[in-house]
């Protein structure tokens, strides 16, 4: 007769666990060459940072082996609990944490230190998963989107509180989980306009145009929300006479105000802008009130909203950001070089990558690793190792072992017979993808640099645990699925 723990060995996904497995070593060997320095002694020594490494990692194989023996429906019955657990230990280590190096993020538990930020993410992705599995929820309610929206940016807020913004950040990851889920994609689409408009609007604040007195910057950005209103008017409605009247007049007003500021007196382009934004908004507002249809309205919404987030990025910017955080974006955006400060990591980083050439130097060979040209190399800044040692060919086959982890997940996420599963399993891909996507990016100098690890393969423990326990909570909850069907 087959006992249940026969039958969880043979439904478990290996293929998963065998990617898991190889990251897990790769990650390893990248510790040691990034930390190793010639004369110390062995790579096994608990005294080194390769050594405390090798710890963490038989750790977290005896956690994810204790994970798959809970049953999988401890998971659903319990989330909320452990959803407010860690809400609540989030809040306890603002207050007793220590400061290290700015921030009060870190638990001391004798020689242990534990970041509870790392472990807050499965316990959202579960309290999520929860939630979207019960009876009567629905995506397009208002009450559960913001009960939704609640869940995430609670802990979100706790570890900023904690100042980590950088791992805070990453759960925005959560809200591509919501979109496949069917959250409305005009909600996906305004954070990317978000994001445009800040990079747009900082990058280009100090150009203008020809011989006008009109920044480059504010004036694409309020161009692009008259074009974006225009064209959400066609996308929900299908009407081609606003649609040709919003788009077709502010681009004919805008054509005469340059001509004008060119050749006859200069001014702003910017006033006439404004000009046309509330125009647009007033008559979106007479559409909405004859046809009596919302969508007119919220069009109108989202232009002043657009508006008014162009402003306030300006201001939070220059007032809330702190000066090293600025400058930082300011580096990304190339507006300052700074070689010696906040440019520093990325610009050693790009020269250790470099350095490496197609096949590497080889284990343990990297002179910029060695020489400790790179701060924080083994932990945000590891792949900088990877390429240095490994080459190209190697920083290829590790993103192709993650491509492929990725993949899998969605795999595995799809065939789920329930929300709870495939929610979750979405969490996990996403909270991966996110960490892969800003930490690669950011030691390539694409996105500014703040400090997440690289998963499986940055030093830390807790990072390390926190990727394991999101991982292996799926694989158990994708084991127990037969029984679901």
């Amino acid at each position: 007769m087959e006992t249940r723990s026969d039958s969880l060995w043979k439904s478990l996904d290996w293929f998963t666990i065998g990617i898991y497995l190889l990251l897990i070593v790769g990650g390893w060997f990248s510790v040691c060459g990034a930390s190793y320095d010639y004369g110390e002694p062995d790579f096994l020594d608990f005294s080194t940072r390769a050594g405390k490494q090798f710890v963490w990692i038989i750790c977290s194989f005896g956690l994810g082996f204790v994970l798959l023996m809970l049953e999988d429906r401890m998971y659903d019955m319990f989330a909320y609990l452990i959803y407010i657990g860690m809400i609540a230990l989030l809040l306890v280590t603002i207050f007793i944490a220590p400061d290290t190096k700015g921030s009060r993020s870190w638990l001391v538990m004798g020689p242990v230190s534990l970041q509870p930020a790392e472990f807050a993410k499965f316990a959202t992705a579960l309290a999520l998963a929860k939630y979207m599995n019960s009876y009567s929820f629905n995506i397009k309610k208002e009450k559960c989107a913001l009960i939704l929206v609640f869940l995430i940016l609670l802990p979100m807020l706790m570890i900023v509180g904690q100042r980590e913004t950088g791992s805070a950040l990453v759960y925005l990851a959560f809200f591509l989980v919501l979109y496949r889920e069917g959250m409305p994609g005009v909600v996906l689409f305004s954070g990317v306009c978000a994001v445009v408009y800040f990079v747009l609007g900082i990058r280009y604040d100090q150009v203008f145009i020809a011989d006008t007195p009109t920044p480059i910057g504010e004036f694409v950005v309020l161009l692009l929300i008259l074009l974006f209103a225009g064209g959400m008017v066609w996308v929900f409605r299908k009407k081609w006479v606003p649609t040709r009247n919003i788009i077709g007049g502010s681009l004919g007003v805008l054509l005469i105000a340059y001509l004008l500021s060119e050749y006859v007196i200069p001014f702003n382009l910017v006033w006439v802008q404004w000009g046309l934004i509330l125009l647009v908004v007033s008559y979106l507002i007479y559409l909405s009130l004859s046809d009596r249809q919302r969508s007119y309205l919220l069009i109108g919404l989202f232009a002043l909203g657009s508006v008014g987030f162009l402003y306030s990025s300006d201001y939070v910017f220059d007032n809330i950001l702190e000066p090293h955080q600025q400058v930082r974006i300011k580096v990304v955006l190339g507006l300052e070089e700074d070689l010696t400060g906040a440019g520093y990591n990325v610009n050693q980083s790009k020269i250790a990558i470099g350095s490496g050439g197609l096949t590497g130097k080889g284990f343990l060979n990297g002179t910029q690793t060695k020489l400790k040209y790179v701060p924080e190399q083994d932990t945000d800044f590891i792949f900088c190792t990877v390429g240095e040692e490994q080459g190209f060919v190697g920083s290829a086959a590790v993103l192709l072992a993650f491509l492929i982890l990725i993949l899998r997940l969605i795999v595995l996420a799809e065939r789920q017979p329930t929300a709870f599963g495939r929610v979750y399993g979405y969490s996990v891909l996403s909270i991966f993808l996110f960490h892969l996507f800003i930490n690669i990016g950011m030691v390539l100098g694409l996105t500014p640099v703040i400090g997440i690890p690289l998963p499986f393969f940055s030093y830390g423990g807790s990072s390390l645990w926190g990727f394991t326990i999101l991982l292996f909570i799926f694989l158990r909850i994708d084991a127990g699925r037969s029984r679901r069907l």
